[in-house]
C-alpha cells in the first residue's frame, strides 16, 4: 500500500476510535455560546469544525501538529546544504502527526515525482483559454481538467465500501499535490514568458523543482519557495480556502472538485488575493510621494491618508491574530540573510515600524500586527517575480498541502456532510420578543 499510507492508516484508524469514544461519554455537552452578533457576522468564533493538521492560536499563531514556525523551521529536514525546511516534512508531519526523518521526506519526494506526469489534455485544456485570463482562473480550471484522473470518482461510482473512502482520497491527492506544481509553472511561462516551458527536474525536491519549472536557477530562489511552501500550507479550518475544500468534500465530492473549490475562495480579495494588494499598495504609495524608499514620516501620512480614504492597510489585522504573525517574522527574518538592501524589502520593515501604532491610536481595532502577506510580495520581486497577479497561484500550491491533508483525515474518521442550520431575519426578530426560541433553550 505504500510506507506512507499504511502509516496514515494506523494512525487514523486510533484517532477515529478516541473521537467515537469522546462522543459516547461526551457528545451531549455543550462547548460555548453562540452570539446573534456571531449568526450575522460570518459565524466569526464560533467552534464548529475540527481540524486536525493545525491551530491558530491568537498569541503565537499557527501551530502545525504541535509544532511553531520557528520550531518547524529548527526541526524539519532541509535540502542539502539548504536552510529552510522542505514543505514534504510539513506534509508528513501534517498526514501522520508526528516529525519526519530525512528518508520519510525523501521517500515522498521520490513518491511525489512518479506521480506528477500531466496528462495532455490538461495543457490543452489551459491554452484554450485567453493568455491573459487571471491565473488563479486558469490555476482553477486546469484542477478541474484534471478532475478525469480522480481515482475515487471511478471508485464510487463502481460501488466503493465506505472503509475504503480514505485510500481512493489519498491517492487523489498524493497525485494532485505532485502535479499542482506543473501546471502552476506551465500558466505562469504561459502567461508571461512567451509560452518558452521548462521541463520539470526529477532531481529536485518539490518545491525546488517548482521553482526550477518557474525559470529561476537562483538557490536562494528555491530556498524560499521552500519557506513559502512551508508557512502557507494551512491555517486550522475556518478559513475559506480550508473550509470550502471541507464543505465540497464532505459532499463526497472528489479532491479535484473540492480543492477546485477552495482555489476559488483563495482567490476572494479578502482571503489570498491580499499579498497582491500589498504590493499594489506600496507601489501606489511610491508612485505618489515620487520615491522609491519613503521615510517613515512619509509612509505615516500615507497610511493616515489611506485610512481616512476608508480604506484599509494590505497585510495588516487579522481575524485571529492578536501578535505579528510568525509567518511575517520568518520572511522577514529570510529577507534579513537573503535581501537586506533591497528597497522595496526596506520598505515593508519601515511599513512594519510605522502601521501598528497608528492602527492601535485608533482604538478599534484588535490586531495592528501584519500577517503573512504584508512581506511575501516583497521577497518575490526581489528575486524578479514581479508579477504580483501570480502570487495567489504560488499560495494555492502551498494550500494544497494542508487542505488535501485534512481532506485524508476527513473521510478517514468518517465526518458527515456539513449542513449547518440557518435561520431567517424574521424568526430572529419573533425571538427576540419572546414569540419563538429559534435556539431550543
Amino acid at each position: 500500500m505504500g510506507i506512507l499510507k499504511d502509516r496514515f492508516k494506523a494512525k487514523s484508524e486510533i484517532v477515529s476510535t478516541e473521537i467515537k469514544d469522546l462522543l459516547k461519554e461526551h457528545g451531549d455537552k455543550v462547548i460555548g455560546e453562540v452570539l446573534l452578533s456571531q449568526v450575522y457576522q460570518g459565524m466569526r468564533g464560533i467552534t464548529g469544525l475540527v481540524t486536525e493538521t493545525s491551530l491558530l492560536d491568537a498569541q503565537d499563531g499557527i501551530r502545525f501538529r504541535g509544532y511553531s514556525i520557528p520550531e518547524l523551521r529548527e526541526k524539519l529536514p532541509k535540502s542539502n546544504g539548504g536552510s529552510e525546511p522542505l514543505p514534504e516534512g510539513l506534509f508528513y508531519l501534517m498526514l501522520i502527526g508526528n516529525l519526519p526523518t530525512e528518508d520519510d521526506v525523501q521517500h515522498l519526494t521520490s513518491v511525489w515525482q512518479r506521480r506528477s506526469h500531466v496528462p495532455n489534455h490538461v495543457f490543452a485544456t489551459i491554452e484554450a483559454l485567453p493568455v491573459n485570463t487571471h491565473p488563479m482562473t486558469q490555476f482553477v480550471v486546469a484542477i478541474m481538467a484534471l478532475q478525469t484522473e480522480s481515482g475515487f470518482s471511478k471508485k464510487y461510482a463502481q460501488g466503493m465500501s465506505k472503509k475504503d473512502y480514505w485510500e481512493a482520497v489519498f491517492d487523489d491527492a498524493m497525485d494532485l499535490i505532485s502535479r499542482l506544481p506543473r501546471i502552476a509553472a506551465y500558466i505562469y511561462r504561459r502567461k508571461y514568458k512567451k509560452g518558452e516551458h521548462i521541463q520539470p527536474n526529477g532531481l529536485l525536491d518539490w518545491a525546488g523543482n517548482f521553482a526550477h519549472m518557474l525559470g529561476y536557477a537562483n538557490e536562494d530562489f528555491h530556498e524560499l519557495m521552500r519557506l513559502y511552501m512551508t508557512i502557507h500550507a494551512d491555517h486550522e479550518g475556518g478559513n475559506v480556502s480550508a473550509h470550502a475544500t471541507h464543505l465540497v468534500g464532505s459532499a463526497l465530492s472528489d479532491p479535484y472538485l473540492s480543492l477546485a473549490a477552495g482555489m476559488n475562495g483563495l482567490a476572494g480579495p479578502l482571503h489570498g488575493l491580499a499579498n497582491q494588494e500589498v504590493i499594489k499598495w506600496i507601489f501606489e504609495m511610491r508612485k505618489e510621494l515620487q520615491t522609491e524608499i519613503p521615510t517613515k514620516e512619509q509612509i505615516a501620512e500615507y497610511v493616515k491618508k489611506t485610512l481616512s480614504e476608508g480604506r484599509v492597510v494590505p497585510g495588516y489585522g487579522h481575524a485571529v491574530l492578536r501578535q505579528t504573525d510568525p509567518r511575517f517574522i520568518a520572511q522577514m527574518e529570510f529577507g534579513k540573510r537573503h535581501a537586506a538592501d533591497d528597497p522595496l524589502v526596506q520598505t515593508v520593515w519601515n511599513i512594519y515600524e510605522v502601521v501598528p501604532p497608528i492602527l492601535q491610536s485608533l482604538g478599534k481595532i484588535k490586531n495592528p500586527w501584519p500577517n503573512v502577506d504584508a512581506h511575501s510580495g516583497a521577497l518575490l520581486e526581489h528575486f524578479g517575480l514581479v508579477e504580483y497577479e501570480y502570487y495567489t497561484v504560488l499560495f494555492g500550491v502551498s494550500r494544497s498541502l494542508g487542505v488535501l491533508a485534512s481532506l485524508c483525515w476527513d473521510r478517514a474518521l468518517g465526518y458527515p456532510i456539513e449542513r449547518p442550520k440557518s435561520v431567517t431575519t424574521k424568526l430572529v426578530k419573533k425571538w427576540l420578543n419572546g414569540e419563538d426560541n429559534i435556539w431550543g433553550d
